[in-house]
């Protein structure tokens, strides 16, 4: 009985993505009215960033945010010089059809990838590192302590020995 509970409230929708979904249609849609050869460019310019959002399963987003932001570094300049130059789907195409600018637009997506790729071990080692060095520095303290103090300070005591008051 429990789980069909579970279930049933697992299936319904929730209110705040049905609210989210139709405004992003309304801003999609009056974007699609507005500004065509803006939203061609970021549509098929920014595939790697869509791609990398689709196939990114951790809750945060990481790679979507790194892929995203590298791609779009190499996307804004052309949407840059559609905007400041004729702002026309003729113009849009042109940009799209051109290898040079489409290799500099995922070639920035593919940047994203190696720097998701490579970041996390390298702080990971950097971390390791750090710790180590902590733990070195922390038992040298501890030997000057056991050294003033004497052996009986380095023994363990049982958690019912140490309580306050006892």
């Amino acid at each position: 009985m429990a789980r069909q509970a579970v279930r049933q409230a697992a299936a319904r929708p929730q209110p705040g993505r049905r609210a989210k979904a139709g405004w992003l249609f309304i801003v999609f849609a009056l974007l699609l009215i507005v500004s065509l050869p803006t939203v061609l460019l970021l549509l098929f310019g920014m595939l790697p960033a869509i791609v990398a959002y689709v196939i990114d399963p951790s809750k945060h987003k990481t790679s979507t945010i790194c892929v995203g932001a590298m791609n779009f570094a190499g996307v804004f300049p052309y949407l840059l010089s559609l905007w400041t130059g004729i702002h026309s789907i003729n113009v849009a195409l042109g940009i799209l059809t051109d290898i040079f600018a489409l290799m500099v637009m995922y070639s920035t997506a593919a940047a994203g990838w190696m720097v998701f790729m490579a970041v996390p071990p390298v702080v990971g080692a950097l971390l390791n590192v750090r710790d180590g060095r902590r733990i070195a520095a922390l038992r040298a303290r501890q030997q000057r302590i056991v050294r003033e103090w004497g052996r009986d300070v380095a023994e363990t005591a049982h958690p019912a020995e140490t309580e306050i008051g006892a």
